[in-house]
C-alpha cells in the first residue's frame, strides 16, 4: 500500500478530483496548505507599503491506495494538474504500513 500526496494549484482541484474518480479512486483527503518552492512568492502592495508574500496557497490531495494503482493515479494527476508553468506542484509517494477502518475494524487493503 502507498500514500500519494500531491501538492497542486487550487484551481486544479475539481479537475484532479474528476480524473481520480474516473480511474476508480473512491476516497481522497484535501487540505488547504501554503508553501513555496522555485516559485518563491510575489510582492504585493498594501496601504502604500510593499511586502513579500512568501507562502502561496496550494491544495494537498492525499490518496491511500494499493501498490497496483500508484502509476495510474500519478499519471491521472499529472495529466490534469499540469499547466506547464512554474508552481504546478509535486507528487510524493510513501509506503503505507497500516490502514484500519475504525467502523468495521478491517485492516490494510480491506480498509481502503
Amino acid at each position: 500500500m502507498k500514500l500519494i500526496s500531491a501538492i497542486i494549484k487550487p484551481f486544479k482541484l475539481d479537475d484532479v478530483r474528476e480524473a481520480l474518480s474516473e480511474v476508480g479512486v473512491n476516497g481522497i483527503t484535501i487540505t488547504e496548505v501554503k508553501g513555496f518552492g522555485r516559485q518563491k512568492g510575489h510582492t504585493e502592495m498594501y496601504r502604500g507599503a510593499e511586502y513579500v508574500v512568501d507562502f502561496l496557497p496550494k491544495i494537498k490531495v492525499e490518496i491511500a491506495c494499493s501498490d497496483e494503482m500508484v502509476d495510474v493515479i500519478i499519471e491521472s494527476i499529472i495529466k490534469v494538474a499540469n499547466t506547464g508553468k512554474i508552481g504546478d506542484g509535486k507528487i510524493f509517494v510513501s509506503p503505507l504500513e497500516r490502514v484500519i477502518r475504525i467502523r468495521t475494524g478491517e485492516y490494510d487493503e480491506n480498509a481502503l
